[in-house]
């Protein structure tokens, strides 16, 4: 079992940046494969990012590539998901997961274990 705690959302203008982070405790982090999902309202979650189990691969959605980056730090057992550029679109509660699968996942459904939840607002 791991549990995983998101931080860092808030209010930003369009054109800003934030960085999300994700703590996990429980098994070794490195065993994990790392994603972030976001969910806006009104509309079904949806893949962000995606970060191999030691940091050598990551996947991106189309909507974000070039404007956020996921990376992680097996020693603090936290994963990260820095946002540039951030346009009204963006906002959405951002949540952070994870699963033992050995690939880089894209699917919600794929992921064993998920945060709460972190809300991203986008203003004009």
């Amino acid at each position: 079992q791991v549990q995983l705690v998101e931080s860092g959302g808030g209010l930003v203008q369009a054109g800003g940046s934030l960085r999300l982070s994700c703590a996990a405790s429980g098994r070794t982090f490195s065993s994990y494969t790392m994603g972030w999902f976001r969910q806006a309202p009104g509309k079904e979650r949806e893949f962000v990012a995606a970060i191999s189990r030691s940091g050598g691969t990551t996947a991106y959605a189309d909507s974000v590539k070039g404007r956020f980056t996921i990376s992680r730090d097996n020693a603090k057992n936290t994963v990260y998901l820095q946002m540039n550029s951030l346009k009204l679109e963006d906002t959405a509660v951002y949540y952070c997961a994870a699963d033992t699968n050995y690939y880089v996942l894209r699917s919600d459904y794929e992921y064993d274990y998920w945060g709460q939840g972190t809300t991203v607002t986008v203003s004009s």
